[in-house]
């Protein structure tokens, strides 16, 4: 039976903003027809939604557990090491259990936020000490039973961890993550595909998980690894030079930068996202827009972190694809991410409109679903001007209200510009409402899910 919603305004393929748009839904939750200019009030059964409606925001990188640390690590400066020294002892805590309740109360608040789709950077493998899990994928079991009990499309890009830096050994805290060698990663990303095939089947329908696969960085794999993962199916994603440091140390081990590296082993494609992409050589930009690879700004964490500026306008006027992650979830707010990266830009260029609203949307829809190969398997067949809602993709769709104190007034799509995740008014999932007014429907409020998950973890304070 199609379902039929009615939409004050929408944004619409190939990137345009229209009026009174009517959008039919099947029972797979996939869009069937599309009418702007349609009179609300025909048929009576239509049901109306206020404000603008758009895809749903798509988060290309998440780490799910950094969440636990948000408020916690500003209080006396340090930098990116010292952050990851915090991470590790909350990493250090998480098993099955709490990782599927702490993970449920962070989908739940990107849905809430407008996110429908998420790609989780997940490298917390085994229990602590290295040793397998009895059950050896319950983590990536929790997570995504966590993604579809949010009901959230989850692509789990499961991360090969090998080295604690270029040529030493992982240390204490960082033993969780390894697979000892590639050859063991490859084996056990081999048997979590089948679990995954199994048991969580991906759908059009409410959720849905599917796997790629992540190299953590250059620092946590070594580079006669790096050609194994050409051999595998679906995204590959990878942190990239997010530091000076990691760009010091790949110089120094193989002289050359990490994008080189990565070049030389012939994964740098229309199929890799570079996260961060901070510090690159003007060879790294040409390298990466040639390739057509995906970039994933995380503009929040980026800042929190001190990490820099990227240079997202050249990357994109090179030919890379621009993409947008809340990485660490500092915030879990898609449009303070999407501001946070013409932002960064404005600051670094002193220019306005660098990036131009359609663009920002762009980034943070149809960019991220060729990060995560949502939609079409083939990764170069979805480009960032194909941004908006369209017929055949499921209904995957995020409402933000045109009548609050930030975004009364706005014209057009440049209420991306003026309103945050506090005016998402309803989330669907390949047409099912998911979230109402910051409210998850099924999960409930989403304070009560961090009240339990956290219960459960021992800050030290």
């Amino acid at each position: 039976m199609t379902r039929t919603l009615h939409f004050e305004a929408a944004w619409l393929a190939p990137g345009r903003y229209a009026r009174d748009v009517r959008v039919s839904i099947d029972d797979d939750g996939i869009i069937t027809a599309l009418e702007e200019g349609a009179d609300p009030s025909v048929p009576a059964a239509v049901d109306q939604v206020a404000g603008f409606a758009i895809p749903g925001a798509v988060n290309a990188h998440s780490h799910a557990f950094h969440r636990l640390l948000r408020g916690r690590t500003h209080g006396d400066g340090g930098t990116f090491w010292t952050w990851r020294e915090v991470m590790y002892r909350v990493a250090g805590q998480l098993d099955p259990e709490n990782y599927y309740r702490a993970a449920r109360a962070i989908y739940a608040e990107m849905v809430t936020a407008g996110y429908t789709a998420v790609g989780e950077f997940h490298y917390v493998h085994h229990a602590p000490g290295g040793t397998p899990y009895a059950e050896p994928h319950a983590m990536e079991r929790a997570l995504a039973q966590a993604a579809l009990d949010a009901g959230i499309r989850l692509v789990l890009l499961d991360t090969c961890y090998l080295t604690g830096a270029i040529g030493e050994d992982l240390n204490a805290e960082q033993q969780r993550f390894g697979d000892g060698t590639i050859d063991g990663y490859l084996q056990r990303h081999s048997g979590l595909a089948e679990m995954l095939a199994a048991d969580f089947p991906a759908h059009a329908t409410v959720g849905g998980v599917t796997l790629g696969a992540a190299i953590h960085s250059v620092r946590a794999v070594p580079a006669a690894a790096l050609s194994a993962f050409t051999a595998l199916d679906g995204p590959l994603h990878v942190h990239l030079s997010e530091q000076p440091a990691e760009n010091d140390a790949c110089r120094q081990a193989y002289g050359k930068t990490p994008t080189q590296l990565l070049a030389d082993a012939g994964v740098v494609t229309d199929r890799l996202s570079a996260v961060h992409a901070t510090h690159l050589t003007d060879a790294d930009i040409e390298l990466l827009g040639s390739a057509a690879s995906t970039i994933v700004m995380c503009p929040t964490t980026e800042a929190d972190l001190a990490d820099g500026i990227g240079p997202a306008r050249a990357l994109a006027d090179a030919g890379a694809v621009i993409s947008l992650g809340s990485d660490q979830h500092v915030t879990l707010d898609p449009l303070l991410e999407l501001r946070g990266l013409e932002a960064g830009e404005r600051l670094g260029s002193g220019q306005r409109g660098r990036f131009s609203p359609a663009e920002l949307l762009a980034a943070l829809t149809s960019g991220g679903s060729r990060s995560l190969h949502l939609g079409d398997s083939n990764a170069a067949a979805t480009t960032a001007s194909g941004a908006g809602l369209t017929v055949g993709q499921p209904a995957d769709i995020a409402v933000i209200a045109a009548d609050t104190p930030r975004t009364y007034g706005s014209k057009g799509e440049q209420i991306m510009l003026a309103g945050t995740a506090a005016d998402v008014t309803h989330v669907f999932s390949a047409g099912r409402l998911v979230a109402e007014n910051g409210v998850h429907t099924s999960l409930g409020p989403v304070g009560e899910l961090y009240r339990e998950a956290y219960r459960a973890f021992d800050f030290g304070d």
